[in-house]
């Protein structure tokens, strides 16, 4: 019987690694029976403060993960800044733990490909945080695409509206390359893992231009001054902070794109597009899919328990009309954990970590997501060069997928 096997049937024992903007989530692990999270690093104090206030009072807390080591865990979580996730992940697959990264998988090709290659060498269970596949209308509107109602899919487009990336991406360290390449990869993962699965191929040739348009030019703080007020986003956050130039006491370092928009041809000839913008007054992201017999697209997206709709036209009419041929309302169960989609993983994890299976998220399309970001964002700052993605290794696929399959 393997370690693996031995968690079958009784309570996991949880640890988590990064108590900072996604910690709330690991919480979703505490339930009687089923698993507990017993132990939580964090070099940063207040980290691991909140971790008593999330965890209990029991919680063992360390300021260096290698020292959870002796509490005999059976998965972790690693929820970190992006640039800080290869160490702890390596060092936990090594030693046989089944392992949640969150999204991005890493901020370079390279980072994702050792962690790959790691997995596939130890056999521990890798599982990358990329929530949106269990975003029920973006589950819909897979299902629809997988029924036929547009036929055969031929191209995919993504428009993001971060209205608060302001305060969201420019204020701490997501605004420096240094820890996320570019919000074109960091904020895109998501939506290009997305694309990718609604698309039913991977990237291979991209094009992309992008800028720093707007937060270039906002007052920063001092190189030795602390984040503003707790300094963390929730701390600062204000939605009445209008227009975007009046945002203030940006990150010492701003270096990424806050508007960028990248082209892509999949490796099964689909086309696809990504546009995103920090500077919106609106915040959704909308898909659309066109296949050989029609569109769809959605209307709100659920993640804030708002209303969302997908909409199929599938007959031919002249002009644009509000009365779709098919119009499907999703209902959203939670507006505090991404319409439930943060419950969902958080469950499907639990279940893989304890007997292995099928996941509807994937480490090989966590990579290939990031490997399209990167690829955009080096065309982005190139002028626009087209750059071809590279595909991960003929074994890692096979092996992912025999053991794995999305």
């Amino acid at each position: 019987m393997s370690d693996h096997d031995r968690t079958v049937g009784r309570e996991l024992r949880v640890g988590v690694i990064g108590i900072g903007q996604r910690a709330p989530m690991a919480a979703l692990a505490n339930r009687p029976g089923v698993a507990r999270v017993v132990s939580c690093a964090d070099p940063d104090p207040r980290g691991r403060e909140d971790a008593r206030s999330l965890f209990g009072p029991d919680v063992a807390l360390h300021e260096r993960y290698e020292e959870m080591t002796d509490d005999g865990l059976d998965a972790v979580f690693v929820l970190t800044p992006d640039h800080v996730h290869t160490a702890p992940v390596l060092y936990f697959l090594a030693a046989g733990v089944p392992v949640f990264v969150e999204k991005p998988l890493a901020i370079t090709l390279e980072d994702c490909d050792a962690l790959l290659e790691a997995a596939y060498h130890s056999r521990s269970r890798l599982y990358v945080g990329h929530n949106l596949r269990h975003l029920p209308a973006l589950r819909r509107m897979r299902e629809l695409i997988d029924d036929g109602a547009i036929g055969r899919v031929r191209g995919v487009w993504c428009r993001h509206f971060v209205g608060h990336g302001g305060d969201y991406y420019f204020k701490d360290w997501h605004a420096e390359r240094a820890n996320t390449t570019g919000l074109l990869l960091q904020k895109g993962a998501h939506d290009l893992d997305v694309v990718h699965w609604l698309a039913g191929g991977y990237s291979r040739s991209v094009v992309a231009q992008g800028s720093l348009s707007v937060y270039g030019d906002n007052p920063r703080r001092a190189a030795d001054a602390p984040a503003p007020a707790g300094g963390r986003m929730p701390d600062w956050f204000d939605p009445d902070v209008w227009p975007p130039s009046a945002l203030r006491e940006l990150n010492p370092v701003v270096d990424v794109e806050d508007i960028s928009m990248m082209l892509a041809r999949l490796d099964n000839g689909v086309l696809a597009s990504y546009q995103q913008c920090h500077f919106t007054p609106d915040y959704w992201r909308n898909y659309t899919v066109i296949g050989d017999e029609g569109r769809l697209e959605n209307f709100g997206d659920g993640i804030e328990g708002d209303a969302a709709t997908i909409q199929v036209w599938n007959r031919r009419r002249s002009g644009y009309r509000r009365d779709a041929d098919l119009s499907v309302p999703v209902a959203t169960p939670s507006q505090d954990d991404h319409g439930g989609a943060d419950r969902a993983l958080v469950d499907e994890f639990l279940r893989f970590a304890a007997a292995g299976g099928p996941t509807d998220t994937s480490p090989v399309a966590a990579r290939e997501a990031v490997a399209a970001g990167v690829a955009a964002t080096t065309s982005l700052r190139s002028g626009g060069t087209p750059v071809d993605v590279r595909a991960p290794a003929p074994a890692i696929v096979d092996y992912f997928g025999q053991h794995q399959p999305a």
